[in-house]
């Protein structure tokens, strides 16, 4: 009988200590790859807040600009009320600027 064949204690005491080392390998690796998951969630979060956050600043100042322009479409229309030859004027010589500019170019 070989010494393999006779199952030898020393062996065994081995092949438990490599059996009991990869149980903790594999224990670590679950552990790693809970951690991993938990921190992807958080950047995802974090991400998210973000991009809401951007999103309502956006929402903000397109806001505020189209309440300007408002205000600047009512401010005009009243001074054209107000003065329609010279509003009248005022747009003419802009057509005519705006016309020489152009066709210089």
């Amino acid at each position: 009988m070989s010494r393999a064949d006779a199952g030898n204690p020393g062996d065994q005491g081995i092949a438990s200590q490599l059996k009991d080392k990869a149980a903790e390998l594999k224990d670590k690796a679950a552990e790693m790859a809970s951690n991993a998951r938990d921190v992807g969630a958080q950047v995802r979060d974090a991400a998210t807040e973000h991009y809401q956050a951007a999103r309502d600043a956006a929402s903000e100042y397109y806001q505020a600009g189209k309440d300007k322009a408002a205000q600047w479409e009512e401010g005009i229309e009243e001074y054209v009320r107000q003065q329609p030859v010279k509003a009248l004027v005022i747009a003419a010589g802009v057509g005519v600027l705006l016309g020489i500019i152009w066709k210089r170019l």
